[in-house]
C-alpha cells in the first residue's frame, strides 16, 4: 500500500509530505484547494505523461517520491524481484520532471525508463477518476470494462493470437494474388538480376581484399624504392648504416662496463636494439623481394572493382550490400516462381485458421455471456442502493458480423439500463440522465475495484452528483473496499468523509504573492470542524458541529 508521498514544486504545491495508513483515507477541502493535485502527482509517479505546465511557477523542476509497502502487494514484489530491484519489503519510486522537458525516474534508487513505472504502477495502485462516466457511453470502453471484470484472460489471448495468425496469412495471400502480368515481368527482371549477381560471385570480404591489393599494386614502385632506401639506412649503406652505428656503440659501452658497472645495462639495451634492427632488416629485405610490379594483375583488379562498383550503382546500394541483395532477390524470385504452390498452401492454412479463430471467438463469447450476467447483477444491486431502487442494469453481448476478424473477438458489447419498472432496457446514452450516469459509473467503479488485486484504490470525486442518504451508502461501499487494503477518496461529501479511518484536509494559502497547498491530518476535534464546514453554511454553529460529531460517532458504530 501507499505509505508516504513527498511532493516538491508540483502545480501549487511548494513542498509537501503526507503519510497514509491502511483502510479508508479521505481528502477534503474547499473547491480549488488542490485535492485532486495529489492524485495528479500520484499519476505522475505511476508513469503518466510528464507536462512541464505542472511545474510550480518559479521552479525549474518538480520532484515526487512515493514509498510503498509490499506486504499486501505480491504482484509488485514479484515484478521487482524479476527486474532485480527488490529491496526488503518496500518500494520507493521517484520521478523528476525538468522545465526543459526532460523526465527521469528511479525505482529503489535504480534509474528506469518511464514505461517501467507504468508496468510496476499497475500492480500497486488503481485510480478511478471523477470523469469515468464520460467514457461509459463508448462501446469500446464498455467492452474493456466487461473484459477487465471477467476472468477469461486465456480466451482473450487465444482469440487475439488466432486473429493475428489469420491476418498474416491473408496478407500473404493478397500479396501473391497481386502477381499478374506485371508479376511475370517482375519474374523476368529478377531472373536477369539474380543472374548478374550470381555471375559476379562476390565473395565475403572480397571488396576489402581487392582494395588492399589495388592500393599495393598502384604503389608498387614506391613501395620497392622507399623500402630499399629504408633497408640501406638500416643495413646496407656504405657509411652510417644503423647496424654499423649500433655495433660501434655496443662495443664502446661494453668496454666501459668493465670499468663502470653502470654502463652494463645500457650496453644490454643497445645489444637488444642491434638484434631487433638486424631482424627488421631481414624481414624488410624478404618483403621487398616479394613485391612485384605486375601491370596485368593491376588491370585485373581494377576491372574487378569497376564491375562491382557498376553493379552496386545499378541497384542503388553500397558494394558491400551486394551479397545481401542477392539473397533478397533470390528469395523474392523463389516466392514468385512457387506462387501457385504457396497460394494453395496458404489457402489451406487460411481455412484451418478461420476454424481456429471461430472456435476461439466462440469460447470468448461464451465466457463474456457468463461474465456479463454476473456484472449486470452486481451493478444492478449497487445502483438500487444509490437512489435507483427499480434500476435494472444489463450487459448485452450480441454476435457481430460473421466475417469480422478482430483480436477482441466478434461480439458487440452494449450497456443497457431500465431505470423504472415496466420499461425495456435501453442503451445508456438514450435513457440515463447525467445524475443517473454518475451513479451507474460509481456502481461500475465499485464492482470493478472489488475484483482488483491491487492493494491501493484511489477514488477521485467519483461521488459527484450524489447526496443525502445515498451518499452514506456510497461511503460504506468505499470503506468496504478499503477494509482489505487501502482506499484513498477525494470527496466533498460529509457523509463519505465521516466513514473514513483517516481524514486529511487540503487547504490553500497565499503568502508573498505565491499560492501554495498544504495537507493536514485531522485529529478528532479538527475533524468535527471540517465535517461541519462540509455540511454547509457560512458560519459554523454549535448545532452544525453537533451534527458533524454525531455523524462521525454513528459512522464508527
Amino acid at each position: 500500500m501507499l505509505a508516504e508521498i513527498t511532493i516538491r514544486n508540483f502545480a501549487i504545491i511548494d513542498r509537501l509530505a503526507v503519510e497514509f495508513g491502511p483502510g479508508m483515507t479521505v481528502l477534503s477541502g474547499e473547491t480549488g484547494a488542490g485535492k485532486s493535485i495529489l492524485v495528479g502527482a500520484l499519476n505522475l509517479i505511476l508513469g503518466d505523461r510528464a507536462d512541464v505546465e505542472a511545474i510550480r511557477e518559479g521552479a525549474d523542476r518538480t520532484d515526487i517520491t512515493a514509498r510503498f509497502t509490499l506486504a499486501d502487494a505480491p504482484a509488485a514484489a514479484a515484478w521487482l524481484a524479476e527486474h532485480e530491484l527488490d529491496d526488503d519489503d518496500e518500494c520507493v519510486i521517484r520521478r523528476l520532471v525538468a522545465r526543459e522537458g526532460r523526465s527521469r525516474a528511479w525505482i529503489n534508487g535504480t534509474p528506469m525508463p518511464v514505461r517501467e513505472l507504468r508496468a510496476l504502477g499497475q500492480t500497486l495502485v488503481d485510480i478511478h477518476g471523477q470523469h469515468a462516466h464520460q467514457s461509459l457511453l463508448r462501446r469500446g470502453a464498455q467492452r474493456q470494462l466487461l473484459d477487465e471484470y471477467g476472468s477469461y484472460d486465456a480466451e482473450l489471448t487465444a482469440t487475439a493470437d488466432a486473429a493475428r495468425a489469420l491476418r498474416d496469412t491473408r496478407t500473404a495471400i493478397e500479396r501473391i494474388e497481386q502477381v499478374d502480368a506485371s508479376g511475370d515481368m517482375r519474374i523476368d527482371l529478377l531472373r536477369y538480376q539474380v543472374g548478374e549477381l550470381d555471375a559476379l560471385a562476390l565473395a565475403d570480404d572480397e571488396i576489402d581484399t581487392l582494395g588492399a591489393e589495388h592500393r599495393r599494386l598502384a604503389s608498387a614502385e614506391r613501395l620497392i624504392a622507399d623500402g630499399q632506401q629504408a633497408l640501406a639506412a638500416l643495413f646496407e649503406a656504405d657509411e652510417g648504416a644503423a647496424m654499423d652505428q649500433l655495433g660501434m656503440a655496443e662495443r664502446l659501452l661494453t668496454d666501459l662496463g668493465s670499468i663502470d658497472a653502470g654502463f652494463g645495462p645500457i650496453a644490454e639495451l643497445v645489444t637488444s636494439a642491434r638484434i631487433q634492427t638486424q631482424e627488421a632488416a631481414d624481414d624488410l629485405r624478404h618483403h621487398i623481394d616479394g613485391l612485384d610490379i605486375d601491370p596485368q594483375r593491376f588491370r585485373e583488379v581494377e576491372q574487378r572493382l569497376a564491375g562491382i562498383q557498376d553493379l552496386a550503382r545499378k541497384h542503388h546500394v553500397n558494394p558491400a550490400d551486394l551479397p545481401s541483395l542477392a539473397l533478397r532477390l533470390n528469395d523474392e524470385l523463389a516466392e514468385l516462381e512457387n506462387a501457385g504452390e504457396r497460394l494453395t498452401a496458404l489457402r489451406q492454412a487460411e481455412a484451418r485458421q478461420v476454424a481456429d479463430y471461430d472456435e476461439a471467438a466462440a469460447a470468448l463469447s461464451r465466457a463474456r455471456q457468463s461474465a456479463a450476467e454476473q456484472l449486470g447483477d452486481a451493478i444492478s444491486e449497487i445502483i438500487r442502493t444509490l437512489g435507483m431502487p427499480e434500476g435494472d442494469f444489463k450487459v448485452q453481448v450480441s454476435p457481430g458480423a460473421a466475417s469480422r476478424v478482430a483480436p477482441t473477438g466478434t461480439d458487440e458489447i452494449e450497456f443497457l439500463i431500465a431505470a423504472n419498472p415496466g420499461q425495456p432496457a435501453r442503451p445508456l446514452d438514450r435513457v440515463a440522465s447525467g445524475g443517473e450516469l454518475s451513479r451507474i459509473s460509481l456502481a461500475i467503479e465499485v464492482v470493478a475495484a472489488s475484483r482488483t488485486r491491487v492493494p491501493t484504490l484511489v477514488f477521485d470525486e467519483v461521488d459527484t452528483g450524489i447526496g443525502g442518504g445515498v451518499a452514506e451508502i456510497v461511503g460504506r461501499q468505499l470503506r468496504a473496499l478499503g477494509s482489505a487494503g487501502q482506499s484513498l477518496c477525494v470527496t466533498h461529501l460529509p457523509q463519505v468523509a465521516a466513514l473514513a479511518g483517516q481524514h486529511l484536509r487540503v487547504a490553500k494559502q497565499v503568502a508573498g504573492g505565491q499560492t501554495s497547498t498544504s495537507i493536514t491530518t485531522l485529529d478528532d476535534d479538527s475533524r468535527v470542524e471540517e465535517l461541519a464546514r462540509m455540511l454547509g453554511g457560512v458560519e459554523l454553529t454549535a448545532q452544525t458541529r453537533a451534527h458533524a460529531a454525531d455523524m462521525i460517532a454513528r459512522a464508527q458504530r
